[in-house]
């Protein structure tokens, strides 16, 4: 952060000066023109444009560099004061902003859990529908299935639908996640953004894999939590 000091003091009758010597070249640059011309104009009466030329009548420098020791204190005590209010509102921002993350998390986790308790019921639901269809479709041309048939396609659709590392991958997350929005106040920024990554990645697999309408329904409302995470995540150095 870089700051800049300006300081505006009130002007002294010392530090309004003229050019003389601009004045002068001015004044003689003037004569010289009207002799040449031929016209008869009293320089005196030209001495009010003449003092509004640049440079002879410049405005009051003020003091730069290091303010002089009778003001350095004052300047100090200022900016001192500034950056305690600034700190102070950073801090409020922060803790705001913190449990913003931290409501967002527990939205996440609560849809997490409710997956997690969905997940046992989408293979019994698909063991009974499969049941259901391939039973219907036999009896209609007098065939039987033979239980080890259907309870190894069960197996694969369960195989291929588990999200249980997925979800306990998510979880692990969303556990370190808190941890470093309590914890950990040096450049957490970049961590949180990682964390935010791969929390949609898991997310997204579960959605995929899982093939269920209500785990679906859970997975677009982690999404929408992630996007708001994402955007706080961003402002957090």
């Amino acid at each position: 952060m870089t700051i800049h000091v300006r300081c505006d003091r009130q002007g002294r009758g010392a530090d309004f000066v003229l050019n003389a010597i601009a004045l002068r070249s001015y004044l003689e640059q003037v004569r010289t023109v009207c002799d040449q011309v031929g016209w008869q104009v009293p320089v005196s009466s030209l001495l009010g444009q003449v003092l509004a030329l640049p440079g002879v009548a410049p405005e009051p420098g003020g003091v730069s560099g290091r303010p002089p020791d009778d003001e350095l204190g004052a300047v100090e005590r200022t900016l001192e004061s500034a950056l305690g209010r600034l700190q102070t509102m950073r801090q409020q921002e922060g803790r705001a902003m913190a449990d913003e993350l931290l409501a967002h998390r527990q939205t996440i986790a609560d849809h997490l859990g409710r997956i997690r308790a969905q997940v046992p019921a989408v293979v019994e639901a698909y063991r009974q529908r499969l049941r259901d269809r391939v039973g219907q479709a036999l009896a209609e041309h007098n065939v039987t299935l033979r239980p080890e048939d259907l309870i190894r396609e069960v197996a694969v659709f369960a195989e291929r639908s588990d999200v249980a590392e997925e979800v306990t991958r998510l979880a692990s997350h969303l556990e370190q996640f808190e941890t470093i929005v309590r914890t950990e106040d040096d450049g957490p920024g970049r961590k949180l953004e990682f964390l935010v990554q791969e929390m949609g990645r898991e997310t997204n697999t579960i959605g995929s894999k899982a093939g269920d309408v209500g785990v679906s329904r859970q997975v677009v409302e982690i999404k929408a939590a992630l996007e708001k995470v994402r955007e706080l995540v961003q402002n957090v150095e």
